[in-house]
């Protein structure tokens, strides 16, 4: 595990988190991150995992962001990157608009479903990378999750200015990969 990366998931633990980006996931955003130029950025930041996942993997020139909403969370992170090539701002998902297009933006699930479609993709240059994860992996499809449709991977996964598959990265979890056309 990379230096960077140990010192984010014990600020995790110290701070009470068990749940962060795990390592397979950190493993394919390095790589992703890996042919990334420009700026990449994350959104929700949590204690800096995924964002040191991202810097492993970035070239020194690109930019690596990732915004946090919660004021005691990103300052932690400000203060656990103080040293380190990442940009780490107190704000939600609409300011990094401010910042954008991005060649890769990183988000849970969740929040995209909160966002909206539209809005992650205006955040995203063309031909850039939208990195989602916490997702179950599906075994049909339509993908199901608890005996409903889930609509959130439908439209993701079937939205025609996106390119996009899910990858399963452990038996128990899986991401979307987009690249918007």
């Amino acid at each position: 595990t990379p230096e960077i990366v140990t010192r984010a998931l014990k600020h995790s633990l110290s701070q009470g988190y068990l749940q962060v980006t795990r390592s397979e996931t950190g493993r394919l955003l390095a790589t992703l991150a890996a042919a990334s130029t420009g700026t990449i950025a994350e959104c929700g930041s949590g204690c800096g995992v995924g964002a040191a996942w991202l810097r492993t993997g970035a070239p020194a020139s690109t930019k690596v962001l990732t915004a946090e909403v919660n004021a005691d969370l990103a300052q932690g992170v400000q203060d656990l990157f103080a040293d380190d090539p990442i940009d780490v701002i107190n704000a939600d998902w609409a300011s990094l608009g401010e910042h954008g297009p991005f060649s890769l933006v990183f988000m849970d699930g969740e929040i995209a479903g909160e966002v909206g479609l539209d809005e992650v993709l205006a955040l995203v240059a063309p031909g850039g990378i939208i990195v989602l994860d916490d997702f179950v992996p599906a075994e049909c499809w339509p993908p199901m999750v608890d005996g409903r449709v889930d609509t959130l991977r439908q439209s993701w996964l079937g939205d025609a200015r996106l390119t996009s598959t899910e990858v399963r990265v452990a038996d128990d979890a899986a991401v979307l990969i987009c690249v918007r056309s």
